[in-house]
């Protein structure tokens, strides 16, 4: 179990890091398209990348159909609306450490669902870093709320990505726990097709498609394409094959700290106190849900032996 947990820290540190580089780069991007037809041209190209992978590769594109919907909805959920809604909230004027603030609830979403969907069990302890995370994030981003007059649906689109992300890792949990998943690029490819297929009709009808080609634009599309949509995710399906999906939530608890850390260095943004207090307490709240656990779920220890057998 140590070794286990030794072997997969390097993992989780590149997944937190190169997953919230994603909310600076399309902050980057944002003047140059907008939200649909920035991630249009982001999954086109991911779609197209993955193609020619592979192809050299030599290997098949197809999978069962139930597999193939299936792998592309949760592309959908975990990619296009999730990543939507929250710059879309960011445009209707919602401050971004309210939108944190809210997508932060998506670890205690999936941590009240996973046992009714997976069978894995999220014990008192568990919940305690759960909770004690969430406050952690309410620390670090309550210095940054001010007054302002937004529309309510602004403030509903972020609970729209928390939905959106958090049944993607319940399908993908359940999914690895009852059958083998595809290869790693296959299942990718196949969710970046159902996600670029999905944005294609906002980005035409609400925005035209409207884009200015710019330098910027090109190297922040190659940052999101590759940095983001490749590593990134896949290193969250690796650990989500490796954790139960309540640890592996519980690590977006990590988004706003770093975000404003990133923002600091990239844009010059403030850092308070306040954000350095938050984030000690997200680290012990993420370490509290991290332990190891004495005792696992029926369909993990099914799971095991099935795969032993």
């Amino acid at each position: 179990m140590k070794l286990q947990a030794f072997s997969t820290l390097p993992l989780i540190i590149a997944f937190v890091l190169l997953w919230n580089t994603g909310f600076i780069a399309a902050e980057v991007g944002l003047p140059y398209a907008e939200t649909f037809t920035l991630f249009f041209w982001r999954y086109a190209a991911l779609t197209l990348l993955l193609l020619l992978v592979l192809k050299f590769r030599g290997a098949s594109l197809s999978l069962p159909p139930g597999q193939a919907a299936l792998t592309g909805l949760v592309g959908i959920l975990s990619h296009g609306v999730w990543l939507s809604f929250v710059l879309l909230a960011i445009a209707q004027g919602v401050q971004a450490g309210i939108v944190a603030l809210v997508v932060a609830l998506q670890p205690m979403m999936t941590g009240a669902l996973s046992g009714a969907v997976t069978g894995e069990v999220t014990s008192p302890r568990q919940w305690g870093g759960l909770a004690i995370g969430f406050a952690g994030v309410v620390i670090a981003v309550m210095a940054r709320l001010q007054g302002g007059e937004v529309p309510l649906i602004g403030y509903l689109l972020p609970f729209v990505s928390v939905v959106a992300i958090t049944a993607a890792s319940l399908i993908k949990r359940r999914q690895v726990m009852a059958q083998s998943p595809p290869p790693l690029d296959l299942e990718l490819f196949w969710q970046s097709l159902g996600t670029m297929i999905a944005l294609l009709i906002p980005a035409v009808l609400l925005e035209g498609l409207e884009t200015d080609w710019t330098l910027p634009l090109l190297g922040t599309l190659a940052w999101m394409v590759v940095a983001v949509s490749l590593a990134a995710y896949a290193l969250m399906w690796i650990l989500i094959e490796r954790m139960d999906a309540t640890r592996v939530s519980s690590l977006f608890y990590f988004g706003p700290p770093v975000t404003m850390a990133m923002a600091w260095m990239v844009f010059g943004d403030q850092i308070l106190l306040s954000d350095l207090a938050g984030f000690a307490v997200v680290l012990a709240g993420v370490a509290l849900v991290n332990l190891p656990m004495r005792r696992r779920s029926v369909w993990s220890g099914q799971a095991q032996a099935w795969s032993q057998g």
